[in-house]
């Protein structure tokens, strides 16, 4: 059974400062960056593609979080083992509450992992020609 493959999302985070966040341009704290991984839950329907995954509210819920900034990419892996999601927010718990608050989440279709990130800015290193 591909129950063990299926759906993983992930959410991505860099580290705040604990004593004095940095700010942004516009004096905001600035944002961290997390990873999330989705697995199959105790929920979860046996022989369903991770779109055919109940509830539907699941999808209304990561759009919501792209239009508000706090989503950066999601999606499910093409190999159908699982998905990810990268996230922006203030600290780990922050981002663990904006997860908790999935309705899959909620309903146990998934479980989930959240991991800091630190993604490397690869084009500063790239030599210009």
């Amino acid at each position: 059974m591909k129950l063990a493959l299926l759906p993983s999302i992930v959410v991505v985070a860099l580290a705040a400062s604990i004593w004095s966040p940095p700010r942004g341009a516009q004096g905001e704290p600035m944002k961290s960056t997390f990873l999330v991984l989705y697995r199959p839950g105790p929920a979860w329907a046996p022989g369903k593609h991770i779109r055919e995954q109940p509830p539907k509210e699941h999808g209304k819920y990561l759009l919501g979080l792209y239009e508000r900034g706090v989503m950066k990419f999601a999606g499910p892996f093409d190999d159908d083992t699982g998905a990810a999601i990268v996230l922006e927010a203030a600290d780990a718990a922050e981002a663990k509450a904006v997860i908790e608050a999935d309705p899959a989440i909620k309903a146990r279709i998934f479980t989930h992992e959240v991991h800091p990130w630190a993604p490397v800015a690869w084009e500063k290193y790239v030599k210009k020609k």
